[in-house]
């Protein structure tokens, strides 16, 4: 059992550095790269999405005061949450299909600054 919950570590690990290495600009992402994207990116929101939670008493604490970004900042952290985890459960299930990201950042760590907004749903990858 132990060595099964380390490979999948391992794996999960190995999909999530390969998935953040830099891509060409000038090249439009492949259907392999994009089943892929998806796939890390599924699990990924699915995994961290709890981080939203402090992401976002850290974001409206900046914007107002402490007792509003704390009660503030962790409803909308809940929202959010529950935003990704809905994307990632839809990038999971539809990861056959060439899509463009829904949500942006695309991980939460990836702009700890930036608010996390949505976008329209199955836009076709180009």
């Amino acid at each position: 059992m132990k060595r099964n919950t380390r490979t999948l570590a391992t794996v999960l690990l190995a999909a999530f550095l390969l998935t953040s290495l830099p891509t060409r600009a000038d090249e439009a992402e492949s259907y392999g790269e994009t089943f892929g994207r998806k796939l890390t990116t599924g699990l990924a929101n699915i995994t961290t999405s709890s981080l939203e939670i402090p992401k976002n008493i850290i974001l409206t604490n900046n914007q107002s005061n402490v007792i509003y970004g704390f009660i503030g900042g962790t409803f909308k952290g809940l929202l959010n949450m529950g935003g990704r985890i809905g994307v990632g459960v839809l990038d999971l299930v539809s990861a056959p299909i060439p899509t463009q990201p829904v949500v942006y950042p695309l991980y939460v760590w990836d702009n700890f600054n930036a608010e996390t907004t949505y976008g329209k749903a199955f836009r076709p990858s180009n």
